[in-house]
């Protein structure tokens, strides 16, 4: 399934293998901002190897010139509760300099049109607990924050 729309001056686009090279410096910006090590080259490989065998989808934001604005990576799940396909949001991220430029609704609305047009009953994400920015937009586009359970990991 292929999805593009238009948001206004901005195109958003479902990524495919030959904008790796649009995306995996967003998706590098994106991990320095959770604290990691700026690394293009692992970014271009995991990118890749996420398309390659369909592990998820991209989409990309791009401006009238075609530069790449942002980008929002959702990965295929299921609800056993549901039995049903869900999608995990499971990275967001606009460049600084296109931020307040509805690019965020706009891959937050491009990711919930395909979830829809795949059959899944819903969107999940999660985000830092100081990231207010974020938790705005998600507020704003009708997206709800859980208060019935709780998150947990276990660091391998």
């Amino acid at each position: 399934m292929f999805l593009e729309t238009e948001h206004g001056q901005i195109r958003i686009r479902q990524a495919a293998a030959e904008d790796l090279d649009l995306v995996a410096p967003l998706f590098d910006a994106y991990r320095q901002f959770y604290k990691q090590p700026s690394d293009l080259d692992l970014a271009r490989t995991f990118l890749r190897d996420r398309i390659r065998h369909n592990e998820s989808v991209i989409f990309v934001a791009l401006d009238p010139n075609g530069s790449a604005l942002g980008f929002t990576q959702l990965y295929p799940s299921f609800s056993s509760g549901l039995a049903r396909r869900i999608f995990i949001m499971n990275d967001l991220f606009v460049a600084p300099e296109a931020r307040r430029r509805h690019v965020g609704r706009g891959l937050l609305d491009a990711a919930a049109a395909f979830a829809r047009l795949a059959g899944a009953a819903r969107l999940t994400l999660s985000t830092a607990l100081d990231n207010f920015t974020a938790q705005s937009l998600y507020k704003s586009a009708g997206w709800k924050r859980d208060t019935v359970f709780c998150v947990y990991t276990l660091p391998l």
